[in-house]
């Protein structure tokens, strides 16, 4: 029996010790709490470089899949203010901006209005007060406020009406801002 149990112990032992991964950190989100987090990758390809200035534009025209859930193109930029700040580059080196269009336009309704369409609070408010704390630009369509006939008091104040979406993406992206659409 005790043979039984030193070879069970000893397998074990080797079957541990041949095991040499280790469990991934936490994922971090200093910056944009309600955002995905970011695990540092060590020895990563193509890690962020604290120097470098990160220009992106969030094409935002897709709907949260549920009204308690902050939008695809909010959560996207979140996570990658988080990434930056957790990998040590300063948030002046993200220039960020978000343009709003078609069904991400209701992510951006005041919270009145908000409710009165789901039922719930806007879970993209304190989201859009984080981001503008951390100088990313707010915009959303006006052609397609003016289309929906949308009473611009029903949108969050953090935002501001732009002439049309696309202009502000094909300005933006002309001056070296890469696109991202979610």
């Amino acid at each position: 029996m005790k043979l039984f149990i030193f070879v069970s112990i000893l397998a074990v032992s080797v079957f541990a010790a041949g095991d040499t991964s280790q469990p991934w950190a936490a994922p971090k989100s200093p910056v944009i709490a309600q955002a995905d987090g970011f695990v540092v990758i060590p020895n990563a390809a193509v890690p962020p470089e604290k120097s470098h200035i990160y220009r992106a534009i969030f094409d935002a025209n897709q709907g949260a899949e549920k009204p308690t859930q902050i939008l695809p193109a909010l959560n996207m930029a979140g996570s990658e203010l988080n990434a930056l700040s957790v990998s040590g580059v300063p948030l002046k080196n993200a220039k960020f901006v978000v343009v709003f269009h078609g069904p991400a336009i209701n992510g951006i309704l005041n919270d009145t209005d908000y409710k009165a369409k789901f039922g719930v609070s806007n879970p993209n408010l304190p989201v859009l007060e984080q981001f503008k704390k951390a100088g990313v630009q707010l915009f959303v369509c006006g052609q397609n406020v003016a289309f929906e006939k949308i009473d611009p008091a029903k949108l969050s104040s953090t935002v501001t009406i732009a002439s049309d979406a696309l202009i502000v993406l094909i300005t933006y992206q002309n001056n070296g801002y890469a696109l991202l659409s979610f």
